[in-house]
């Protein structure tokens, strides 16, 4: 009996999410990434509850690589340090079965691929069109040989070559007003405990401790796109280090990094949802598909979603030949997260705007009603996000 095959066209969280999810489901399985080599260098990620749920549902437990170390709580705080919202970690494990927790980009990218066959991933591998129109999708490649396929996987990222070819109609993507830095810090006697975001007049600085020991710090602050870019470091310490206490002493250890390893990025979303998540046999997921403000945590935890979803719809790998299952499944697929994840798009920048609010009076208003929401009544409103995932029917049962 044939092995259907999938191509997975990106080696990020979701791409190799959806990898692992279909090579568990009995697909054989090619990941073709562009990069010449797994990433050794970036930021951190979150995983929320409902990452973490959707993991389990393929059997991955990504703390056996990456550590499991959670902060004892997590909330906004004003630039003078004091807590506008604040929630135990305890608090959340007992209402969503899990705390959220951070880990290094680079080791979940290593989890997940130490649970592929080695020769699945072939990085140094650019896709450089689908076709699509014969019925089953041939993928081009710089290296070459061709690629057919019974599905591929557009993981390709926020400026999705894929989606441009196949959409393009489609507005694109829109800028959100900020640029954002992000680094991975060393700084074990500062003995951080908290995972929180500092909100100021236009600017934002987060500290998140990771399952490794080190910090995760991210900043924002409200530019015109393209603005001109100096020594990150300088400028992260121009507009932060007069702020509370821990920051002065993270961007210490800041300005002891390499340039190249402070991460400078215009933040964009993508402007519309896509009609629909597939397009014949090419399902898109994670930036590809719904990029989104990261203010919530979830672009990532929302790819894996995907990637698990997707994967339980389509049919096993060594099933009977059935021309229109996949079509099906991915029919299924969008119906299944499109809603979802234009919901939490929108809602992310929303909350992205809340943050970045500039004038004095209007940070303060803001402020004010943050400090007036009981703590409780926060930790309910994140519900629909943390208790959101749901493996749906499969098509025909």
């Amino acid at each position: 009996m044939r092995r259907r095959r999938a191509v997975v066209v990106g080696a990020g969280v979701g791409g190799l999410t959806a990898a692992v999810a279909l090579h568990r489901r009995g697909w054989q399985v090619t990941v073709c990434e562009r990069a010449s080599d797994p990433p050794v260098t970036g930021a951190g990620i979150g995983l929320a509850p409902n990452a973490l749920r959707a993991l389990r549902a393929i059997d991955v437990d990504v703390t056996r690589t990456t550590g499991s170390a959670v902060p004892l709580v997590m909330g906004v705080r004003r630039s003078d340090g004091r807590w506008l919202t604040r929630t135990s970690t305890a608090d959340l494990a007992a209402r969503y079965g899990t705390p959220p927790i951070a880990v290094p980009r680079p080791a979940l990218t290593v989890a997940l691929a130490a649970a592929l066959p080695a020769e699945a991933l072939r990085y140094g591998t650019a896709v450089t069109a689908v076709d699509d129109a014969a019925g089953r999708p041939v993928l081009r490649t710089e290296t070459g040989p061709d690629l057919p396929a019974d599905l591929v996987v557009a993981a390709d990222g926020i400026h999705s070559p894929l989606r441009r070819a196949h959409f393009p109609a489609h507005p694109g993507l829109r800028y959100l007003g900020e640029t954002a830095w992000r680094a991975l810090v060393e700084a074990p006697d500062l003995r951080v405990q908290a995972m929180s975001e500092t909100w100021g007049r236009g600017e934002r600085f987060g500290v998140t401790p990771l399952s490794d020991g080190r910090f995760y710090l991210y900043a924002t602050a409200a530019v015109p796109a393209g603005a001109p870019a100096g020594d990150p470091r300088a400028e992260l310490r121009r507009r932060f280090g007069s702020w509370h206490d821990p920051i002065p002493a993270l961007l210490d250890r800041v300005g002891r990094l390499a340039v190249a390893d402070v991460l400078r990025h215009d933040l964009y979303e993508l402007a519309a949802p896509l009609p629909r998540l597939h397009h014949g046999r090419i399902a898109w997921l994670g930036d590809a598909a719904h990029a989104m403000a990261p203010n919530l945590g979830q672009g990532g935890c929302q790819a894996v979603e995907d990637a698990v979803v997707l994967a339980h719809l389509l049919p096993a790998g060594d099933g009977d030949d059935d021309a229109d299952a996949v079509p099906a499944a991915l029919a299924a697929y969008t119906a299944a997260r499109r809603d979802r994840t234009d919901a939490v798009r929108v809602r992310a920048r929303r909350v992205g705007r809340l943050g970045a609010v500039r004038h004095p009076l209007a940070a303060a208003a803001r402020d004010l009603a943050v400090r007036a929401t009981p703590d409780r009544l926060a930790v309910r409103g994140m519900d629909d996000l943390f208790d959101g995932f749901r493996l749906p029917a499969r098509p025909g049962t």
